[in-house]
């Protein structure tokens, strides 16, 4: 009797710490690696994915995977298709406007990607009369639309940045504005981006780029606000980000700012 009453009792406790696991439901772009993309199985993988099963972990939460174009994750976060925007969404104050955002988790380079010898720069003088293909929707394209596009640069932007790649490699853009992370591991580290490479330094925009990545998130949600940022703030010390950045952006600082 007292065995049976002790299993009952077990079994109890742990519905209960089942049920205290808050559901979560991740929004995010699955075409974009090394950040998310799907395997030959069809599975999720990727830096974000790890990261953010990472900080379930951590908060104690139950996750979920809910997939959108970039463009449309805000517009689908505002709707409540999902809680939380986990696709490499840089903290912007054109985007605060909208939405919240956990603290910045960790911070990824903008930089050109173009043919190596072509004698190009980042800038708009160097550009110019040249087509740039962005992504559509990203902080890439906000800062190639102001800096480039009103000085004679055209920039084309695309729902799927492999169909950049695609259009670079068969002469129909000149470059593309992207994510160092992603065009090294998306494209350069490719056979199809033999010949190309990283053009200059990085471009430099506080107000355009942003602080860093975080998960975006409704204003109003200020509970979960503060349990990610709990999370958050449990992997960046435990050592859990810097395994995962050392992982998929070997010979990148990911750091956030201080």
């Amino acid at each position: 009797m007292k065995k049976r009453n002790a299993l009952f009792l077990a079994l109890g406790m742990m519905a209960s710490v089942q049920a205290l696991a808050q559901d979560l439901r991740y929004g995010l772009e699955s075409q974009y690696p090394p950040f998310e993309s799907r395997n030959a199985k069809g599975e999720l993988e990727g830096f974000d994915i790890e990261l953010g099963n990472a900080i379930c972990q951590a908060g104690k939460f139950s996750c979920h995977w809910v997939e959108s174009s970039f463009d449309a994750l805000i517009p689908a976060l505002q709707a409540k298709k999902f809680d939380a925007i986990n696709s490499a969404m840089n903290i912007t104050e054109a985007r605060a406007k909208s939405i919240g955002f956990t603290q910045p988790i960790y911070r990824i380079p903008t930089m050109l990607v173009a043919k190596t010898g072509e004698k190009l720069a980042p800038t708009a003088e160097s550009l110019k009369g040249k087509n740039i293909g962005v992504l559509q929707g990203s902080i890439q394209e906000t800062y190639a639309k102001k800096h480039w596009e009103s000085q004679g640069v055209t920039v084309t932007s695309y729902q799927d940045q492999n169909q950049v790649y695609n259009d670079m490699v068969a002469g129909r853009l000149d470059g593309t504005l992207v994510m160092s992370a992603a065009g090294q591991s998306g494209f350069l580290d490719k056979p199809q981006g033999k010949g190309f490479g990283f053009i200059g330094k990085p471009v430099e925009d506080d107000a355009i780029l942003g602080s860093g990545i975080g998960f975006g998130l409704r204003k109003d949600d200020t509970q979960l606000k503060q349990s990610l940022d709990a999370a958050i703030a449990k992997v960046q010390t435990d050592g859990t980000l810097k395994k995962l950045a050392e992982k998929y952006f070997p010979g990148i600082d990911v750091s956030v700012k201080p």
